[in-house]
Order: structure tokens, then sequence, then C-alpha cells
């Protein structure tokens, strides 16, 4: 018994030997820091001091636009005929279904692009309306019953090859919808004026100016 405790009390003895050893050890040990939390207070006092380079600025990303350039007059050019090419031609395509009438100057187009036929400019004429009046059995008062519209529009070739001519024709006639109306002829300086919209009260206005000028 008189040995069992004395182990015992040399045990409680060396106890706090050891445990001021393992504080010891603890304190001369470099602390662990967490690989995410250890950096984050260093990383955030760095980005505080850094410049921020243009973040959420997205205008410089955007490709500059060139400012809007106002469209030029169209001039008249007519192109003289010689002994192998015509000169200047207007192919005239009209109807009253404006779908139609776009998608056959559009099939006109290509077709030229394809065969190397050089097409000049394409454009359209001012729309055309048309009253259609009736009268009725009894009476002499007439009323409307329809408004018709015209769409035109006008693909303008150069120099096509008299050769190729003939050809050209046969495929517009095969190819042309119902409803809508071909026509080819030689550009002139009428033509040239009836693409623009008339305007009866600016015209005045110009006399009057002209008028007083003298």
């Amino acid at each position: 018994m008189n040995t069992v405790f004395r182990k015992l009390q040399v045990s409680f003895t060396q106890q706090p030997f050891v445990l001021n050893e393992a504080l010891q050890l603890c304190r001369a040990a470099p602390s662990i820091q967490h690989p995410v939390w250890g950096t984050a207070s260093a990383n955030q006092r760095q980005y505080r001091s850094m410049p921020t380079h243009g973040i959420g600025r997205w205008r410089h990303l955007v490709p500059k636009t060139a400012p809007n350039k106002k469209k030029d007059t169209p001039q008249m050019k007519i192109i003289a005929a010689t002994d192998t090419a015509y000169g200047t031609l207007n192919v005239k395509v009209s109807g009253y279904d404006m779908t139609v009438v776009e998608h056959y100057s559009e099939y006109i187009h290509n077709f030229c692009n394809r065969h190397g036929i050089q097409v000049a400019e394409c454009y359209a004429l001012p729309t055309k309306s048309t009253e259609v009046m009736l009268m009725p059995q009894q009476g002499t008062k007439m009323y409307v019953d329809a408004i018709l519209k015209t769409h035109t529009r006008i693909v303008q070739l150069s120099s096509l090859k008299a050769t190729l001519c003939p050809i050209f024709m046969e495929v517009l006639l095969k190819n042309q919808p119902e409803g809508v109306q071909l026509s080819v002829e030689e550009h002139t300086e009428a033509h040239f004026h009836g693409r623009f919209k008339a305007r009866p009260e600016l015209e005045q206005l110009m006399a009057q100016v002209n008028s007083k000028d003298l």
C-alpha cells in the first residue's frame, strides 16, 4: 500500500511540470492560419490601395461608330449607247401588291449580279393612289368603292450587251408573277425628275423668292 501511495504522489508532483512544458512549446510554435482566412485581410488592404482600372465601365468595350453622314443628292448619269451595248436602261416593275413587286425586283437584281450585268442603281418611285368610283343604279352621286395603290421599283442597268438582251428579257418574262407589269425603257431626264415626289407648295415659295429678287 505504501508503494502505491508513493507512486501516486510522484505522478501528482510531476504533472505541473509537464503542463508548463506543453504551454511553453505551444507559445514557441508558429501560429497556423487558415489559407483563406489568414490572407483575406492582407489582400483586402492591398486592394484598397490599388486603383480600380475601370472596373464596371463598359463604354470603352463598345466599338466607336462613325457619325452619320448626310446622304448626297442623287445626280443624273446617262451612259450613251454603243454598237455592241445599250446605254442606261430602266427595268420598271409595278403592281398593287408591294411584297410581290419587291421580291420580283430583288430577283432581277440577283440575276444581274450572277450573270455579270452591271446594276447602276436600284430605287423606288413614289407610290400612286387610284380611287375607284362607282355610280349607283338610282341616282347620280358617285362614291369611292376602293383605293388602289401602285408600287413601282426601278432596276437601272448600264452597258447591257446587245447579244445578252434577248436572253435576259426572255428569262424575266418567264418568271414574271401575276399582277406585276414589266417594262424596259431608256433612261431620260424625265425619268430622273419623276423619281422625286412633287412639292407644289415648295415650288410656289421658291417662285415667290425668285420674283422678289428680280
